[in-house]
């Protein structure tokens, strides 16, 4: 778990600068993704290609027959997965970042009111914010599909305990036998099903920011003509 510790603390911080299904997707993104490959993937995969057992001793068949089956492997494809899918995310907490350095500035000069942060440093997400935060999820969806799409492209989403290969230097269509096939379906079925969450928790997030920011214009145009209306009749009475 070490090597995502970096990326975990980046991650933490988004999560006061995100809404309550952002919160809950970092969880997802956490405990679910970050923390099962760091702690189970690895010990199930290990050594892959020195597991896997051929009918042919041909130097060289094995590689090769390996590398037809799996063109990366899954851990690593799974860790460039998470990468991929927290980039957007990233790139949004280095805006807020930015504005409320920016505004804390202003705060000193005493130039103008701020209009993103308040002197703790929490964020509303409105107006740029939004847009980066919602085009950040965006990405997050498109990069989320992508790579379930691959996944299945690449391996399929069940592990055949059986490779048939017949690339050189095999001397013949060369049978191969993967180490725990049942096992590894398993897992695979698991981190598809954790990838699916996160993307349909992605999708009801843009729909809750697209329903708070309608209920906020609602407001505000209801709000407008009652103020004015107050006004008029505190005139009449003078």
């Amino acid at each position: 778990m070490g090597e995502w510790g970096f990326l975990s603390k980046l991650l933490d911080k988004v999560q006061s600068h995100s809404t309550v299904v952002g919160k809950v997707w970092l969880s997802v993104l956490f405990i679910f993704r970050i923390m099962i490959l760091g702690a189970g993937a690895e010990k199930v995969w290990g050594d892959e290609q020195s597991n896997m057992i051929c009918n042919t001793k041909q130097p060289g068949c094995k590689n090769v027959c390996y590398d037809q089956a799996f063109p990366i492997s899954h851990i690593r494809f799974w860790v460039l997965q998470i990468i991929f899918v927290s980039s957007p995310t990233l790139i949004y907490l280095g805006h807020v970042a930015h504005v409320i350095h920016k505004e804390n500035k202003m705060r000193e000069k005493k130039v103008k009111v701020p209009k993103y942060s308040d002197e703790k440093g929490h964020v509303k997400i409105k107006g740029n914010l939004l847009g980066n935060y919602m085009t950040s999820i965006c990405f997050r969806i498109i990069l989320e599909v992508a790579f379930i799409v691959g996944q299945y492209y690449l391996y399929g989403f069940i592990m055949d305990p059986r490779i048939v290969c017949s690339r050189a230097p095999c001397p013949f269509t060369v049978e191969c036998y993967m180490s725990r096939p049942t096992e590894k379906t398993i897992f695979i079925i698991f981190m598809l099903v954790v990838a699916c969450v996160s993307l349909l928790l992605n999708v009801v997030e843009i729909f809750y920011l697209l329903c708070s920011r309608s209920c906020r214009r609602k407001s505000k145009t209801v709000a407008a003509p009652t103020i004015a209306l107050e006004r008029f009749n505190s005139h009449s009475t003078a």
